[in-house]
């Protein structure tokens, strides 16, 4: 039975370690955000209208027209955080049965956001927080800007369903709610049947995932208004190098 709680919340900063290791996932509000990462939420909002540009996402297989996104690609280690040369997007059909086994490319990030020192900012403290987590090393992080709209008259913000990223680190911020109901959230143990469902509304909370541990969802959006949309960002971070696909 899938059991229902409010989001959990972190009485500490730094809990949040404790609290990844006891139950797989954690949830942050704009302000624990802030101050984890040491970036102010000023400078977090100035990237807001960067998802009003973005380009469609062409890949949709099941023929929809819901959504727009950018991807990039970085190294983190430490303190150091590096742009790497443009690449594609991919994932086994092992983890997505949807849009797995094919090379998906997306146009990059805008450069004022990947090259500013908010954006290191919160890389930085998302690498540590895997490194805690993991243990320390370098992470191999992908980046995605989302927008899910409603102009087929609902969206899907995963159409490939409860999933796992084959990643160690899952980091979903939410940045924009606008004229739509649904996107419920929902993680569930992946060794057993206990989840929880909630809804992510603050601009720059964050749903922190230890992949290897729970799979995620969320629920298909509907318009409340014209132009309805769900904007997010979600940062992933591997161990070991990009999942990337292995020469046949």
């Amino acid at each position: 039975m899938t059991i229902s709680f409010p989001p959990p919340s972190l009485a500490q900063p730094d809990a949040l370690g404790a609290v990844l290791q006891q139950q797989g996932y954690a949830v942050l509000d704009a302000a624990q955000v802030s101050a984890l990462s040491a970036v102010p939420l000023a400078a977090l909002s100035l990237w807001r209208p960067l998802w009003d540009t973005l380009p469609a996402d062409h890949y949709l297989r099941d023929g929809g027209r819901y959504r727009r996104r950018r991807h990039s690609s970085f190294v983190v280690q430490g303190a150091q955080v590096t742009l790497v040369p443009h690449r594609a997007h991919w994932q086994p059909v092992a983890y997505n049965a949807l849009h797995g086994g094919m090379q998906r490319h997306f146009e990059p990030m805008d450069l004022t956001l990947v090259e500013g020192s908010a954006w290191l900012g919160v890389l930085t403290w998302l690498g540590a927080v895997c490194s805690q987590l993991k243990g320390t090393q370098p992470w191999y992080v992908e980046a995605h800007q989302f927008r899910i709209d409603t102009t087929d008259g609902i969206g899907r913000p995963t159409p490939e369903g409860a999933h796992r990223d084959g990643v160690d680190l899952v980091a979903v911020f939410m940045v924009a709610r606008q004229g739509v109901k649904g996107g419920e959230t929902r993680v569930f143990d992946a060794a057993g049947p206990n989840g929880q469902r909630f809804t992510l509304s603050e601009p720059w909370s964050v749903l922190l995932l230890d992949d290897a541990r729970v799979i995620h969802e969320s629920t298909p959006i509907q318009p409340l208004a014209a132009g309805g949309h769900r904007d997010t960002l979600v940062v992933t971070l591997r161990a070991g190098g990009f999942q990337d696909e292995k020469p046949e």
